[in-house]
Formats: structure tokens, sequence, C-alpha cells
């Protein structure tokens, strides 16, 4: 979860390093620090615990501490509280290695008594100096340089990492090491970047090499060598980062947040028609034939968070439009009940970083049982991508708030064009039906627009009133529920409101106990064949005492005979109902969040992408 930068060249490299962290603070706010040398001078580390202004008012933005060759890092504590001592650059017991450590090292506990025996001491409680102990071990055992130490380092450790070394024997060097954790290595003329994600150098270089799970690179000005475990050089070809660089700013609005909300429609569209050929959806740039999605018995969609709350949602639309059974699953709980696999079947990998932890472990098992794999992610040659035997890209471009918005639509909008298009070869809806289909599709990004614009006032106001709210509940029926539960997640991420999200039905079965005076509950009601049912369950609530928030179609005026604030959405084909229906409960959870001026961006406990399990 943490963000680590590098940078060799002729450049003064703390103010690159700082810089480049401000575009990976979202992975991680608990502390933050530098390495940085000059020439064959000391290594000098400066450590600071908080966000990352603080690291900068320490050290004048990078201008106090002079070098060309430097590693930096922003954390997301796991082992150890955050602080000081605990941040990273980590260092061993003589300084001959510094490093910073993206990752989780599950047998740090045993490697540490091994050290100990051998006489080294530790003074944080982080895995990390653990890791970077041991390549000092074997890196003065063997003598015979940073690759082999790395690579005998790399075969005894378990778990996850993206490691950047600095060797005190090799000046304007750094080393790396990746392991599941992500990790891309930028160039350009004399110049040399490294970090966690690709918005920390796109001001720098949008030449970038994806260095693989278990290699290992030596970094020079302007320079990479790429090595596999056995020491071997290997060859890589650059890619090139198609991203706007502006995308990654926040261009005028005051939150990363709200900017990606405003993006949705044409994240939404340019995914759409990526797919799109002369009106008809073209999977043949995702890899699947026609022959293939025939032969597919059953669909197991694998995510994490808002990822799996698309999954709830495509669940419906691809059991209603092709009549495949629909399994969704957490990525976590995937692999841990030796769960039972169809020889014939599709496990959909749906993740925006294209790194999650479980997603990729999940996307592993699936391999190892010989189950065709498809990777719904955002992040071109991240490690998803790379391992998924087919790949369906978002066009969604950079997200830097924690909290997903436009990540989340697009991958909606990418499970609505698998839908359409399997119902399709698989002969269970029309030409006619196909048709409409598609032009409901077009459309859906214009609505999202004519949501965010006709009714963010309103819900600003809103969402004012209900700053002070303790707990809140979020209810539907059918899709409607997979609705909710995204509203509720979103509420909850940066608000800090106690929220659930409910199947409707089931609030007598217990929860309704929970329901007193002024408990906010928000009901929606996109499908009209259950729209009475949902009413009935808000009166229940109403009559308890609750306040209601409705969420519904243009032309249920009657919700507000029920309803103490309503919210209506363009009509549109009931299984695309879901993306509309988010919009409003995405800017109700933001506003509620500046209403009670927290810092939407970057909530407290969490990180963008988690690449720890």
């Amino acid at each position: 979860m943490c963000g680590i930068v590098g940078y060799v060249g002729p450049k003064d490299c703390s103010d690159v390093l700082v810089s480049a962290l401000t575009k990976l603070e979202y992975r991680g706010y608990d502390s933050a620090g530098l390495a940085v040398r000059d020439g064959e001078g000391d290594t000098e580390v400066i450590k600071a615990k908080g966000r990352l202004k603080v690291l900068a008012d320490k050290t004048n933005n990078g201008e106090s501490v002079p070098g060309t060759c430097g590693i930096g890092h922003t954390r997301w504590a796991t082992h150890g509280e955050p602080s000081e001592t605990n941040a990273h650059p980590h260092m061993s017991d003589d300084g001959n290695v510094v490093a910073v450590h993206n990752g989780i090292i599950e047998n740090y506990a045993e490697l540490k008594d091994k050290l100990l025996k051998h006489g080294y001491t530790f003074y944080s409680e982080t895995d990390t100096e653990v890791v970077i102990k041991l390549v000092d071990y074997y890196y003065r055992k063997y003598n015979l340089g940073p690759v082999d130490a790395i690579a005998k380092t790399m075969v005894r450790v378990r778990g996850s990492y993206a490691l950047e070394l600095m060797f005190r024997d090799y000046p304007g060097e750094i080393w790396v090491a990746r392991k599941d954790s992500p990790m891309i290595i930028g160039i350009t003329d004399g110049e040399t970047y490294v970090a966690s994600d690709v918005p920390a150098i796109l001001k720098y270089t949008r030449q970038v090499y994806y260095i693989g799970n278990l290699e290992m690179a030596r970094i020079r000005k302007g320079e990479i060598t790429f090595y596999n475990l056995d020491g071997d050089e290997i060859q890589k070809e650059p890619k090139t980062i198609e991203w706007d660089a502006e995308a990654a700013e926040k261009a005028g609005f005051e939150h990363f947040m709200i900017k990606e909300i405003h993006e949705q429609p044409k994240a939404v569209r340019d995914t759409l028609n990526s797919v799109l050929k002369d009106d008809r959806i073209d999977l043949s740039e995702v890899g699947l034939t026609d022959e293939e999605i025939k032969k597919i018995s059953q669909i197991y969609i694998v995510a994490c968070g808002s990822a799996y709350h698309v999954g709830m949602a495509a669940q419906y639309v691809i059991e209603d439009l092709t009549r495949i059974p629909v399994r969704v699953e957490l990525a976590s709980e995937f692999r841990y009940r030796n769960p039972i696999l169809d020889p014939e079947g599709l496990v959909v990998i749906v993740s925006q970083s294209g790194e999650t932890a479980d997603s990729l472990a999940a996307l592993r098992e699936a391999k190892q049982r010989g189950i065709r794999t498809l990777g719904i992610v955002n992040v071109v040659g991240s490690s998803i991508a790379r391992e998924a035997d087919n790949v369906f890209y978002t066009l969604a471009g950079p997200e830097i708030s924690v909290a997903t918005t436009k990540a989340y639509s697009t991958q909606l909008i990418a499970s609505y064009a698998l839908a359409v298009q399997f119902g399709k070869v698989r002969e269970q809806i029309t030409e006619e039906k196909y048709q409409e289909l598609i032009a409901e599709l077009k459309t859906l990004p214009d609505k999202i627009a004519k949501i965010i614009e006709d009714d963010k006032e309103r819900i600003q106001w809103f969402a004012a009133k209900q700053a002070n709210a303790r707990d809140a509940f979020f209810i539907g029926r059918g899709i409607d529920y997979a609705i909710s539960m995204e509203g509720s997640l979103k509420m909850k991420e940066v608000s800090y409101v106690h929220t659930e999200a409910y199947a409707a039905g089931e609030l007598k079965h217990g929860t309704i106990s929970l329901i007193e005076d002024g408990t906010l509950v928000i009901g929606i009601l996109t499908q009209n064949h259950l729209y009475e049912k949902t009413v009935s369950n808000m009166v229940e609530c109403k009559s308890r005492g609750a306040y209601l928030m409705g969420l519904t179609t243009y032309g249920h005026y009657n919700i507000e005979d029920t309803a103490d604030f309503t919210v209506y959405i363009p009509k549109t084909d009931p299984h695309f109902a879901t993306s509309l229906a988010v919009i409003p409960l995405q800017l109700l959870g933001y506003y509620v969040s500046v209403a009670k001026g927290l810092d939407v961006d970057k909530p407290r406990n969490l990180a963008k992408s988690v690449t720890v399990e």
C-alpha cells in the first residue's frame, strides 16, 4: 500500500523525490522519508511522522538535502505503529544498505531470529528492517555483489515486496526487486526514475518498463539492467504511457474525488467506445471469440471493495441477459475455501490498479486450476493485466482519490458490454434487443453528466443537514441492493458515518431493531417491478422514526408521499440503472465529508491500492 520513488540523474534528486511522492500520497500517509546520496559521500536519511508536508517542511521541499541519487517513501503502516522510527527508509546496522519497501514480509519473525543470532540488532518494529538486514547479511557473507545478495534474500522471504536499495559500495546506483507489489521504472535522457504508480513520474517521462515478478534491476543515470532470479541479464521493451499528465492534477477542483466524479461521463464514454465499432460490440481486443463465449458454462466474478460491488450489480445483468450462472466472490476469501470451479467456467478479476493482492492471488489460483481468466483493469501493464488470459482495459485514466468513483463506473460499463455481447452471441437476446441495449448504453455518459450538473447543489444542501448523522442504512432489492452496497461504502469511507447496506426485504429479520428517531434510511428504487415492495419497507422504517431519502427514476413522484427528501435520475434500461443511481450516492458521501471538514481524498486508515493481504 505504501508509495515508493527513486531517482538517478544529473538533477538534485530531493525535490524530484518530494514532488513524485506528492503524487503517491494516496497510497499511504502515516509517515514519509528520503535517503539521498551525493557522489561517493554518505547516504543522508531524513524521516518524518505524518503527512508528506511534514517531510517537505523538514527538508525545505528537498532543497536542504543535496544529491543526485535517492529513494523516497510514503507509508501506510502494517508492522509497527506510525512513527518516525518506523518510517522508511531503513538501513543496516552500519548503513551499508539503505532501502524502502512496499509490501509485507510474512516470515519476518523467523528471519529476525536468524539475524539476531548473527549479531544484528533492530531499532524498529517493521518487517522492512528485517529484509534489509537480510540483504546485508548475504552481501557480506558471500561477497558477490548486490545481484547475488538480493536474489538470495528473495528466495528466503515469503510475502510481497517492491524494494529499492542503495549500497555504500555502489554510488550513483539504485537496485530494485519485485514480487507481487507494483513497480515501474521510467527512463529519459540521462535520467532514470522508479515509482509505485504512473502519476509519480508522468511529468518527467512517458517511457516506462514494467519489472516482472521475481525480477531485479540495476538503475543508473539513463540506464537499466534487468536480471532474473538466477542473476542472468534479461531484456525488456519499454512501454509508452498514454495518460495525460494533467489528468493527475486537480484542475481547479477542491478535491480529486469531486474532479473524478465529474470525469465519469468521459471515462464511461471512452471505455464503451473502446469496444464499440459500427454500433456493435467488438471484443476482439479483449481476446474473447464467439466460440469461446459459447462454451462458457459458469462465470465467477472475483474482486474486493467497490469492484466487488460492481460484480454484485453485474451478476444480475449477466444472468438476465445471457442465462449463464454467475457467482460473485470476495477475492480475500476465494482461495481459502477451496472453491469448486467448473473447467468450462470464466473467472473475471476486477481491479482498478491491477495489483490488488487478494485479487491477484485469486487470479493465480484460477490459472493454477486451468480455468480461463479475464481481467477488468485500469492500469496497463499491471500484474493482473499481464497474467490474465484476457484483458478488458477500462479507460478511467489516473484515479487519485482513495474512494473510487470513475473506476467503478468504467468497470460497470465494461460489465454491461460483456453481458450484452455474451447475450447476443449465445442467442439469448434478439438483434432488435441488442441494438436497443447498445443505443441505451451510448446515452449513459450524457445522463451521468445531467445528474451531476442538475443535482449536486441539492445533494450538497441535504448532505449538510446530515453531517451529524451517526448511522445510516441503504436499502434496495435486486440491482438496487447492489447499488446500496456501493452507496454505503462511499459514505462510510470518506465521511466516517456508520452505514450498512441491506436487501430491503431482510430488514424485518433483525436489522429494523436498530431504527430509531432520526436514523437516516436511503431507499434505492430503480427497478419498476420491485418499486412498491421497497416503498413498503421504507414505510416500515418511517413508522419507527426513520428519516427517509428516496432515490428513484423520473415519473415515480408518489415517492414524495413517503420520503422526506428525493433525488430523481433519468430513465434507462433497468439493467443499467446502477450507472446512474450511484452518482447521487457518490455526491452524498463526498458532500457529507466536506461538511464535516474531513480530508476527502485521504480518509483515515485507508490507502488507494491494497497490495498486502
